[in-house]
């Protein structure tokens, strides 16, 4: 397989991996501003690390979590994904973990990795990686339609869906 052929997968934290919202627009706040220990307390979103393996596993490793986050929150969301066990649960590496300050900075990584799917509960990532990314997914429950150039997936049994139809074999 070629460079170009390689498959790899950009997944967003917040409001996706963890602390997917019941709600359009609602935030986790606690693991955002609340204490350290209820942040670890708080779970992964349903089904998050069971899809995530098979995706792993059907990425061949080619997965990362692309997260827009200060110093404080990336700190945070490391020691969070380490206290849930999420590498050896998942089978992403360690080392896929990217951070940037601005959402739209998320384009600088998935550009340098080639990623080809990306999925993210804000249609302003989307915006950012519109032509540069083939398959984007607009995660959870939102308070706008989503347009029609980016898959709407409300859970991740249907991320799993959408993304594995797009893949061969």
């Amino acid at each position: 397989m070629t460079t170009q052929e390689i498959q790899r997968l950009g997944v967003d934290f917040g409001r996706v991996i963890q602390g997917a919202a019941l709600r359009p627009g609602d935030a986790d706040t606690v693991f955002l501003s609340g204490g350290f220990t209820a942040a670890m307390r708080t779970p992964p979103s349903p089904g998050a690390f069971d899809v995530l393996a098979r995706l792993t596993a059907r990425f061949d490793g080619q997965v990362w979590v692309i997260s827009k986050c200060g110093p404080r929150v990336q700190q945070r969301t490391r020691q969070w994904l380490d206290q849930h066990d999420f590498y050896d649960r998942t089978g992403v590496p360690r080392g896929n973990v990217r951070f940037c300050l601005e959402r739209a900075q998320k384009a600088v990584h998935c550009a340098e990795l080639g990623i080809t799917h990306m999925i993210d509960d804000r249609i302003d990532v989307h915006r950012a990686l519109r032509g540069l990314v083939p398959h984007l997914y607009l995660f959870g429950v939102q308070s706008e339609p989503a347009p029609d150039w980016v898959e709407h997936v409300l859970t991740w049994g249907d991320a799993e869906s959408a993304i594995l139809a797009t893949m061969p074999g």
